[in-house]
């Protein structure tokens, strides 16, 4: 019975005991000190906000007029035969470039020299009779001044000269439309520039009525490309060629990323499309590179004025808020102050800043979501990109 008895009691004892040692364990772990504030001991501070910043710069900032644009030929013409006839011959490659006068393709030139052949052996026929007709003139109007013909014998002779001299000239007529006709069985190229996809294989019969043709070729280099702007936009490009200049002009690709080709305004539509109240203007570029290929579409960017010396700012570092358009600009102290701004044109990442912001001031471009005027700050710096030229 006393065995009994003991055992809850050795078992509530037990339990005593831990809890006692739990309690002595929970207030020596209150009584150690705690860090705050990079290991300072009892006193918490504000930390520095992590950002990316970059650094203004100064320079020139070209203005530009953006429009979406189509690359043109600057010729374009469907090669066909201008008689009628057997193609014997193809003297092209398809994709090849070409110069003016090289031959293309060739019809069966035989019917046309048998043509020619006829017409010269007519005219030959024919400035033999006229040659008896001028001799049997000269006797008659000798025969006249001696009164030994009537004077109606010698006009009808002359008549019959003029007839011949007719019919001569137009047997070397014919003779010059045979060589002509002959002449176009050599198909050549009318201009420098790449040919397309041959229409037409050798051994078929070709006329000049066809429609088709035999092959489409394109002039490339140069090249253009027609674009359209706002009615807005015009005067700013009107008062720059009124003043003589050569306005330059850009081609981007349709991402608007990547430059293929650097150009020049070449012309301006005469008038405004009404139901778009846009206005087509016409590029010409050198296109050495073949970056532009006809009916291809670009972004063309006109340039239309320059800011000379103005301070360029990262457009990321641009806040707008209470205090307007400002940015954070960070101070020799690691700290940042509200920068109110004036801002022009933008292009790309830059933009413009025309006050409020000094060339070679760094100011906060990620991160500034977390900041406030007097923030400390620990910078992370980054390159400036340069403005693309």
């Amino acid at each position: 019975m006393n065995s009994r008895r003991s055992k809850p009691l050795l078992i509530g004892l037990a339990v005593l005991l831990s809890i006692v040692a739990a309690a002595y364990l929970f207030k020596s772990y209150k009584a150690q000190p705690q860090q705050h504030d990079g290991g300072k001991p009892g006193k918490p501070g504000l930390s520095a906000v992590a950002v990316v910043a970059e650094t203004a710069l100064q320079g020139d900032f070209p203005i530009y007029l953006s429009g979406l644009g189509t690359v043109t030929a600057l010729n374009t013409a469907t090669i066909r035969s201008r008689v009628d006839g057997e193609l014997i011959r193809v003297a092209f490659r398809e994709g090849q470039t070409v110069r003016a006068g090289d031959l293309l393709a060739e019809i069966d030139p035989r019917p046309f020299r048998a043509r020619l052949m006829q017409a010269e052996g007519q005219l030959l026929r024919d400035e033999a009779l006229l040659k008896n007709a001028r001799i049997d003139l000269e006797r008659y109007q000798t025969l006249l001044e001696q009164d030994s013909i009537a004077a109606q014998q010698t006009a009808t002779q002359e008549a019959l000269v003029r007839q011949y001299r007719g019919i001569v000239e137009t047997d070397r007529g014919l003779i010059a439309d045979a060589r002509l006709q002959l002449a176009y069985t050599r198909i050549t190229a009318p201009f420098a520039g790449r040919l397309g996809l041959r229409l037409v294989d050798q051994g078929n019969i070709v006329q000049a009525s066809d429609v088709t043709g035999l092959v489409v070729l394109t002039q490339i280099q140069p090249i253009t490309v027609v674009f359209t702007l706002p009615e807005t936009d015009l005067p700013a490009v009107m008062k720059r060629l009124r003043t003589g200049e050569s306005l330059p002009i850009e081609a981007y690709d349709r991402s608007d990323r990547i430059k293929l080709a650097r150009g020049k305004l070449l012309a301006v539509d005469n008038q405004i499309d009404t139901t778009t109240g846009t206005i087509k203007l016409k590029a010409q570029f050198d296109n050495e590179d073949l970056a532009l290929f006809p009916n291809q579409f670009v972004n063309a960017r006109l340039v239309v004025d320059t800011l000379h010396d103005v301070t360029i700012a990262p457009a990321a570092a641009i806040q707008r808020g209470t205090p307007g358009t400002f940015v954070y600009v960070v101070n020799e102290d690691k700290t940042v102050s509200v920068r109110p701004l004036k801002l022009g044109p933008a292009e790309g990442e830059k933009i413009a800043v025309l006050e409020g912001l000094e060339p070679g001031e760094q100011v906060v471009t990620d991160g500034a979501d977390k900041l406030r005027e007097g923030a400390k700050v620990d910078i992370s710096t980054r390159e400036p990109a340069a403005l693309a030229p």
